[in-house]
């Protein structure tokens, strides 16, 4: 399962990406363009130009590991449409849907914004 906890940051590159690029390449696209730590824990997904395959990068805590789709019919959504930013956060959730196919993601919210431990302070 692709990170199997539930508050891992999931990062979308809004760009299309030569998914030619493996660990190294991806890596590499993490810290230079989006300017984040390849090895936070957090999952990075990328497109190709097409939107037929999709790759997912992410450091376990003992290596990294690539996840990869291409579907066997239809797209994946087009992410970099419309902003001009080069990152979409997802939460996980949103992340499943968008690898199922679904045309949604990145288009309207489909989940709530994660809460952060800020928000669960009591306050008296």
């Amino acid at each position: 399962m692709i990170g199997a906890h539930g508050r891992v940051p999931v990062f979308a590159y809004r760009r299309p990406v030569d998914l030619r690029k493996g660990f190294e390449g991806l890596g590499a696209l993490v810290q230079q363009a989006l300017g984040e730590d390849p090895l936070s824990g957090a999952l990075y997904l990328f497109t190709n130009r097409r939107r037929t395959t999709a790759k997912v990068l992410q450091f376990d805590g003992t290596g990294m590991t690539l996840y990869i789709k291409r579907l066997a019919r239809g797209r994946f959504a087009a992410l970099w449409e419309g902003e001009d930013a080069t990152t979409l956060s997802l939460t996980r959730p949103e992340l499943e849907l968008f690898l199922q196919g679904s045309q949604l993601v990145g288009k309207v919210p489909l989940a709530p914004a994660m809460l952060s431990e800020k928000d669960l302070v009591i306050r008296a």
